[in-house]
This record gives structure tokens, sequence and C-alpha cells, in this order.
């Protein structure tokens, strides 16, 4: 599991441009992975919304300039990230440790994790965290990356562990905070083990849904 101290560090390191470090790194693909967790985040029709390890606010720009009737909060332990969030016009933020957040059981209708669940220290602790938090009936979505199971798997693993740390190093100016990176993708459960997991921490009817061949995945649930 990461450890919490490192990834904070390496976060405030590269706040400034963690935005367009994903952009290239992905080449675009990002933006169209938010674009398809916004309209399920829309079928559900949440009146509020809470978007944890909301880091910059990527996510939850997306959704409040679709959907401006979901009331959306953004949490993040990392404060410069946040600071960029607002910049960036996050209204509503919490700095908060996604394991233990400080708000009331039962308060959400919805809540997402965008590449931020595979950061935090103990998976099992935050989800159940993220099930406290949810009214019941509500749901949860997460979305990270994980490991293509097919043809495309040793390019991808030549490009996560050699090539992409280089390119983030040169965009970022800090190689350092891409360095685990691979590693965190190769260890976080995917696919069935992950709804195993979430059957595991009292969430229903979990979904996986692979994207780009495997290399990121959209996981729903329901309280």
């Amino acid at each position: 599991m990461p450890d919490p101290a490192y990834v904070h560090a390496a976060f405030s390191a590269i706040a400034e441009r963690y935005v367009t470090a994903n952009h290239i790194l992905s080449l675009g693909t990002d933006i169209m992975w938010r674009a398809r967790v916004v309209q399920m985040v829309a079928e559900w029709k949440p009146a509020s919304l809470l978007d944890i390890a909301t880091g910059t606010g990527d996510l939850a720009l997306a959704i409040k300039r679709a959907l401006p009737e979901i009331d959306v909060l953004g949490t993040d332990f990392c404060r410069p990230m946040l600071d960029v969030a607002v910049r960036r016009g996050l209204s509503r933020v919490l700095e908060a440790d996604a394991m233990n957040l400080p708000l009331e059981d039962a308060s959400f209708d919805a809540a997402t994790v965008a590449f931020g669940l595979r950061n935090m220290a103990d998976y099992g602790k935050a989800l159940r965290e993220f099930r406290r938090v949810l009214k019941p009936g509500g749901h949860l979505l997460v979305l990270d990356f994980s490991m293509p199971e097919n043809i495309f798997a040793a390019p991808y693993r030549l490009y996560l562990h050699h090539v992409l740390p280089r390119i983030a190093g040169l965009v970022t100016g800090n190689s350092d905070a891409y360095a685990y990176l691979g590693d965190s993708i190769e260890a976080f459960p995917r696919g069935e083990a992950f709804r195993q997991l979430m059957l595991a921490c009292g969430f229903k009817n979990p979904t996986s849904l692979p994207l780009c061949m495997g290399i990121a995945s959209i996981y729903t649930a329901e309280v």
C-alpha cells in the first residue's frame, strides 16, 4: 500500500502542473473517461455528491459544469491540490483524510473518486468510509487505472514503467512523484477482485467497465 506521507509530498510538489501532466501522459483520454463518468452520474440524478480525493478538481468541475443542479463537495488531504481546484472554479472544498472524513453518516446521494483510491493506505478502510457517508440507495463510482489482460499488456507495461516516468519528469520537473505509479497500478485490485472487495465492504451490485482496452476501469456500486 502507498505511504501517505510520500503521496502527500509527491502531489504537493506537482500540484501546479498536475492537470497538464495528466492530459499529456494519457494523450487526452482522461478527459473522455471523466465524460463517461459524468454520463453515469447523470443517470443517478443525485442532489448531492462527494468527490473524494478531488485533487485539482478535474472530475468535480466536469460534473458541476455538466450538472449544475448537483451540490458538489470536493475533499482531499493535500492542500496545494485543493488550492489549484479552487482557483479553477471549484467553490466547495474540504481538506480531509479520505479514510476519516469529518462528515455525518448518510449525508450524500453519490460519491466519486477518480485516480485517488489507488493512492490510499488501506483500500478496504477507505471504501467502508465512503459507504458510511452515503445515504441508503446511494451510489459510489471509482475511476482508476488498471492493467490490460490482452496483447496490449506487454507494451503498456513498458510505457508505464519506463516511458511515463521520464515524460512526467520533463512535464512536472519532478519524476520522483511518478516513480511509484507503475507499481501502484500493478498492485491495485481490478475486475472481479475489486468487485469482491466492494462487496466485502458492504456495497451491493458492484459493476466494472474496462476503458481503452483495460488501461483504466470504472467501478460502481450501491449502498
